[in-house]
């Protein structure tokens, strides 16, 4: 018997038999090793209180490795994954919103993933919707894997449409355009009838509507994304579009005292319709009435000529340069990308897919409302990959509403917000002359 086994002054066999296991467990190398690994996963919002319930699967085909979510708030979410960042105390792998990686990758904070991409013959690119793939692209790297695609499109009451005139959604901007303004004469005309619905609630602390129009025209930034390009004759013309469609909605001010519940007051009919994101398809199958849930619908956001394209949004799964754990990180995002999984996710959540092969065979485009996102996604564009892209973004918002309030001319507002962007922009432009290339940066 090894020394370190040997029993001294036991009483019983069986003191003497836990005696040799206990010490032959710990000194004899008698223990079973489990080699466990950690891995930890920041997520933000909904999702990370949702994104354990797919997780049993991952670790029992991965023994020995555990997932530990750690759940933020969206507020805060920037701040946290910037500090941890700089801290180098980031997690492993992470939920990031697509418009952060440019950010992040021009820190170095993220680990670019083309090698893993071309070793993972499925998570093919043509796979994906091409503006939710191009989002996670900088500098000709991939940095990020699509998790989830957002974006925003027209929401509308079937029945007061067809109740002014209008069998079907506005495609062109010209057909958006008079629809609204024939709700809004109509409306004046049955004036002392009963309350009468406005023809669009617009909110104007909101940037998505006016960027994807400018989208749908031109570039938003110019000469290798060295400065704004929101004088262009296209982001003009999408920008005076918006001021006509303030014109003749309700917007956020307006309806603050009139519009408590967004849900409520699109049931009561206080307003034919609303630009938003794929949430609000589970919203309104559980918040409106049963009597109503016929008497709605979705569309593309309407172009100049036709459907035109939305923002390329949502957050995509990338993995910290800081981590120690690389190769189950990706493995982990291997598994998330999944359609099987995409779609229990989508079940968990109503986050949208974004593979084409998770829509494939699944209920999920026949849902009320789906079916125009799914054609939406095929027109999506990213906003510039460009970490200053947030705060160009704010300006935006501040700009866009004082043009829709008319306190500035939309020509005033095109060259404020091309002034404020070439400022934000001016580091980038002194390390490009400098001949570096900062992340993000287009030939």
């Amino acid at each position: 018997m090894h020394p370190a086994c040997r029993v001294v002054g036991v009483g019983s066999d069986m003191l003497k038999i836990t005696s040799i296991v206990g010490i032959c467990w710990l000194a004899f190398g008698c223990q079973s090793q489990t080699n466990s690994e950690e891995l930890v996963m920041w997520v933000a919002g909904r999702e990370g209180e949702v994104v354990s319930a797919v997780l049993p699967e991952f670790e029992a085909s991965h023994p020995g490795l555990h997932v530990h979510v750690q759940q933020l708030p969206w507020r805060s979410a920037h701040e946290k994954f910037l500090t941890a960042a700089v801290a180098r105390r980031a997690p492993d792998v992470a939920q990031l919103g697509n418009t952060w990686i440019p950010e992040f990758a021009t820190i170095a904070a993220l680990e670019p993933l083309d090698d893993e991409l071309a070793a993972s013959p499925g998570l093919a690119p043509d796979d994906y919707f091409p503006g939710a793939w191009g989002a996670n692209e900088c500098a000709g790297h991939m940095y990020g894997v699509p998790w989830y695609v957002d974006t925003r499109l027209l929401f509308y009451r079937t029945d007061l449409l067809q109740a002014a005139g209008f069998e079907r959604a506005p495609r062109t901007w010209d057909e958006w355009l008079t629809m609204l303004r024939a709700i809004q004469l109509r409306a004046s005309q049955q004036k002392g009838q009963g309350p009468q619905p406005a023809a669009l609630f617009l909110r104007l602390d909101e940037p998505e509507l006016l960027l994807a129009l400018g989208l749908q025209q031109e570039p938003l930034l110019r000469d290798g994304d060295r400065y704004g390009n929101f004088q262009s004759p296209g982001f003009r013309r999408a920008l005076d579009f918006y001021v006509s469609l303030a014109r003749v909605a309700l917007t956020d001010g307006e309806a603050s005292s009139q519009i408590a519940n967004l849900w409520d007051e699109f049931g009561r009919g206080s307003f034919t319709s609303f630009i938003s994101g794929p949430w609000q398809l589970g919203e309104l199958a559980r918040r409106l009435p049963a009597e109503l849930q016929g008497s709605w619908s979705t569309a593309q956001l309407p172009g100049r000529d036709g459907p035109g394209a939305s923002l390329a949004l949502g957050a995509s799964l990338v993995v910290f340069a800081g981590s120690k754990h690389k190769a189950a990180a990706w493995q982990l995002i291997e598994y998330l990308s999944r359609p099987d999984v995409q779609r229990r996710f989508y079940d968990l959540t109503g986050d949208l897919p974004p593979r084409r092969s998770s829509w494939e065979g699944s209920e999920l485009a026949s849902e009320r409302g789906a079916a125009a996102f799914r054609a939406q996604l095929e027109q999506l564009r990213p906003t510039p990959a460009v970490p200053e892209w947030q705060r160009i973004s704010s300006t935006v918002t501040v700009i866009e509403e004082r043009a829709a309030r008319g306190a500035l001319a939309p020509a005033a507002a095109a060259v404020e917000l091309d002034r404020r962007t070439d400022r934000i922009l001016e580091k980038r432009r002194w390390i490009l002359q400098r001949g570096a290339a900062p992340v993000g940066a287009s030939e």
